[in-house]
């Protein structure tokens, strides 16, 4: 007898360059597979890794990657794989919902339009969210695709932690802050209401810190305040993202110094944060290896600016309890850690705690809930 076809959802987080991806047994969501793509744009590699631990890795070249190639790659290797799996659904990471978007979707060609008039919002990460959508739909028609935003978890922030302070009418057009990274900050609530329940209803900054980065203070799971606001340029600085900056020192650019949208946007988004303030590099691996001055500068603003962003956070919940720390930064950057602490002791004493972000199960997990 033949045996039933397994019911799979594949998470995707489609970067510029990457892919991203998991496979997750749809019902236990137990995770079957954990690979990425890389090198698109040039010469692709899609490597893989099977749960099964006596399953050979997959290593494939893609001589000529884009993402359309590196998506088919991706469904064929699921496809062909001998345990029978059927994909249910592709579950995509969408970093901007706007303020329509509050929760994980099935995506239409209405909705995909609607995500493609935020773009401006979130250039450097949504066009290429988008890219994976529209792939999968072509590659992959048999499976429902499905949108997970990293706004929503913000989306119930009140108007005081919401508005900008601009004209009615410019609020009314979605002139406002939306915050980001949610997926993490909504799994930091999951995992603390299981594990730490006590603090799952305290005051936590969560402190999502990686080449982006930001803050986001929670009550009782939910957001209160963060420091992205319209776009994922403000808040902390970056990698490469200068994080805030005086508004009026962007019309100087354009005035003064000659630069148009499009060179203020590659400066802003590309040449500035970690990256800039050294002149070494956006890794902060890079930096805390390197003898250079520069580099010991961009991590003590760094750290500064993190601890300064707390303060405010804390004040947005009238107190703190604990502050969690994700990301690459965030949960293997020790020193960094210690020296963002060491600015901190005016909030008198709070429990520190580093979990693994997982925002791949999270999605997983909204899909699930979807699906029915």
């Amino acid at each position: 007898m033949t045996q039933p076809l397994v019911p799979v959802l594949l998470v995707l987080n489609v970067g510029s360059s990457s892919i991203k991806f998991q496979v997750f047994e749809r019902e236990s969501l137990s995770v079957l597979m954990v690979g990425k793509v890389t090198g698109i744009g040039t010469s692709g590699l899609l490597s893989a890794n099977l749960a099964d631990a006596e399953a050979a890795p997959v290593r494939t070249a893609l001589p000529t990657a884009d993402h359309d190639s590196a998506m088919a790659a991706v469904i064929a290797l699921i496809d062909e794989h001998d345990d029978g799996w059927r994909l249910a659904a592709v579950v995509h990471r969408v970093v901007h919902g706007g303020a329509a978007f509050h929760a994980p979707v099935v995506v239409t060609p209405e909705i995909l339009a609607q995500l493609q008039a935020l773009a401006p919002l979130a250039p450097l990460h949504q066009p290429h969210n988008l890219a994976g959508i529209a792939a999968s739909q072509r590659l992959a028609s048999h499976a429902l695709d499905i949108a997970c935003f990293d706004t929503a978890f913000h989306a119930r922030m009140g108007p005081l932690f919401q508005a900008f302070a601009l004209p009615g009418k410019l609020r009314d057009q979605g002139v406002r802050r939306y915050g980001f990274h949610g997926l993490s900050y909504e799994w930091l609530a999951h995992d603390l209401a299981r594990t730490r329940p006590d603090l799952g209803q305290a005051r936590v900054v969560a402190a999502h810190l990686g080449n982006g980065a930001s803050l986001c203070a929670m009550q009782g799971g939910r957001s209160v305040d963060t420091t992205m606001g319209m776009t994922a340029l403000d808040g902390l600085p970056m990698g490469t993202r200068s994080g805030a900056i005086d508004a009026g020192a962007v019309l100087y650019l354009q005035r003064e110094l000659g630069m148009d949208a499009d060179q203020v946007e590659h400066l802003l988004y590309q040449e500035s944060g970690l990256k800039g303030l050294s002149g070494v590099s956006s890794d902060m691996q890079a930096l805390q290896a390197s003898a250079d001055p520069q580099a010991a500068f961009a991590i003590d603003y760094f750290a500064l600016k993190v601890a300064q962003y707390t303060a405010m956070l804390a004040v947005s919940m009238g107190g703190i309890d604990a502050m969690v720390f994700t990301g690459g930064i965030g949960e293997n950057a020790d020193t960094v850690r210690a020296a963002i602490l060491a600015r901190l002791p005016m909030l008198g004493n709070f429990e520190t705690l580093v979990i693994p972000a997982n925002e791949e199960k999270m999605m997983a997990m909204h899909a699930k809930q979807l699906l029915g």
